[in-house]
């Protein structure tokens, strides 16, 4: 692997002998409109992985206390390594051990539209607008839908807001009776099946 592989630091954390998850090695096809997945991640630390197709891999973003629909939340969004495109698929159990471990479901997925744009109103690239540190899109998903926006601030974090004016969301579900959107499984009932 060259210094041009995008998925070096996640190769590097990697046992792919000991973990199911996807190694990235084999192309994705992708489609039309760029894809986003959201899954429940219960490792040491309890959290969602927030994670948009920005090219050929998944941008990602760890979000303690998970994405809200609800526009009054700001949440703390902490960059973490690029995925694979077939990380969207990924649930299962990831090794004690392995970089992450813990039980992983698919809370949301499907596809978003860019809406970054400049001052005077042109398109700004999706992957631009993230350098810069302030990228808006619209969410197409099964549980989540509509405008957010994700903007770098101190130390590189990130926060990510659900845009709107007056309107009230359901905040966060309670990510322990959350189920997948993939298999209708809760985090027990995946540990379960797995151990």
């Amino acid at each position: 692997m060259g210094a041009q592989d995008p998925l070096r630091t996640y190769h590097d954390k990697r046992d792919f002998g000991r973990t199911r998850e996807p190694s990235g090695r084999t192309p994705a096809g992708g489609g039309e409109e760029p894809r986003f997945v959201v899954q429940i991640h219960d490792a040491r630390r309890m959290h969602f992985d927030f994670r948009l197709q920005v090219g050929d891999v998944l941008r990602s973003w760890s979000v303690p206390k998970g994405p809200s629909d609800d526009p009054r939340d700001k949440r703390l969004a902490v960059p973490t390594e690029d995925h694979p495109l077939e990380y969207e698929e990924f649930e299962g159990v990831i090794p004690r051990g392995e970089y992450g471990g813990g039980t992983v479901i698919v809370w949301d997925r499907g596809t978003y539209e860019p809406l970054s744009h400049d001052r005077r109103g042109r398109p700004v690239d999706f992957a631009e607008s993230l350098e810069r540190g302030h990228a808006t899109f619209r969410l197409k998903g099964s549980k989540l839908r509509g405008e957010y926006a994700l903007t770098r601030f101190r130390d590189g974090d990130w926060l990510l807001v659900k845009a709107g004016h007056g309107a009230r969301g359901r905040g966060t579900p309670d990510p322990r009776r959350a189920r997948s959107v993939r298999t209708g499984r809760t985090l027990a009932q995946v540990a379960a099946d797995e151990s």
